[in-house]
């Protein structure tokens, strides 16, 4: 991938994501694009093309051109958080920053969909229509999947089981996992279906669950450009909606739903149950809630 657009992406996650303020937005582009430029006086411009010699070499030119050290933690910080994003949304294989020393930062609390919310996105598009049915279904299964954008994108007929109400996506590393699918889901697939024979048309099958207006595989981008254009249509701010607030959504959701971790980290297919523990911190209206109901000396 050019980085060039893993930079793009990365900056519109974080606006949907961590609700930064346009200037904070600018401020991270400002510093990503002269790691950019660095790295393109030595002729790197896709993100698997660097390797941990170049932060290092970046990392030494903000140094050498008498950066404060607070400036240089701060696009140290940028560059480590793009990177991160790239590999965990497997736009890139591997992390250069690995070796780079962590410069101190606060970590924030992943922004989620209220429920109310998340009910007015799923009921915008206009089931009439294929295409509408078609982003239903959409919307419908990464809600109740939890399921990253590549494995929407990626999922094809063979891996649906609507009968048993499951599917089975492939995350990172090809590792596949079967997820369940709630009854809305299921129906909305159900709707879906035909219409995707509409969509397709007469032209070649690519066997996708979700395609295109075209009949072909719908793309990441396309994914992004529905959820945005759904959620202003529910009267949500799409710069505050993507993919990945779904994700945190659902993982939000369910453990204010009484869901153990392990479960949740199941189905969002984490390796590690600290990744789980990011994406699912709980609102502090339901930690009060859960204190006042459980602690002795709470009420």
């Amino acid at each position: 991938m050019d980085l060039a657009l893993g930079i793009e992406e990365y900056l519109a996650a974080m606006g949907a994501e961590r609700g930064l303020a346009r200037n904070t937005v600018a401020a991270y582009r400002r510093d990503l694009e002269q790691y950019r430029a660095f790295l393109g006086e030595l002729g790197v411009e896709l993100v698997d093309e660097i390797v941990p010699p170049h932060v290092s070499a970046f990392v030494a030119r903000l140094h050498g051109g008498g950066a404060a050290r607070a400036t240089v933690a701060r696009k140290v910080s940028a560059v480590r958080g793009l990177h991160r994003f790239l590999v965990a949304e497997e736009m890139a294989t591997t992390d250069p920053t690995v070796l780079v020393e962590s410069p101190g930062r606060n970590r924030s609390i992943p922004k989620a969909l209220t429920i109310d919310e998340v009910q007015r996105l799923l009921e915008a598009p206009n089931r009439a229509t294929p295409l509408g049915r078609r982003d239903a279904a959409l919307l419908e299964f990464l809600y109740a999947t939890g399921a990253r954008v590549s494995e929407a994108t990626s999922l094809d007929l063979l891996d649906l089981d609507l009968d048993e109400a499951q599917a089975v996506v492939t995350g990172k590393g090809s590792r596949q996992r079967a997820v369940p699918l709630g009854s809305y889901a299921v129906s909305a697939l159900r709707a879906y279906l035909p219409a995707r024979r509409e969509l397709i048309a007469g032209r070649r099958d690519p066997g996708a669950v979700f395609v295109n207006g075209r009949g072909g595989r719908l793309s990441r981008q396309g994914v992004w450009r529905i959820i945005r254009n759904h959620a202003r249509s529910a009267g949500i701010a799409p710069d505050t909606v993507s993919p990945h607030v779904l994700r945190h959504s659902t993982a939000t959701h369910m453990v204010e739903g009484g869901a153990d971790l392990r479960t949740v980290q199941e189905l969002l297919g984490h390796a590690s149950i600290s990744t789980t523990q990011t994406y699912t911190r709980v609102t502090p209206r339901h930690l009060y809630e859960v204190y006042v109901s459980s602690h002795p000396r709470g009420r």
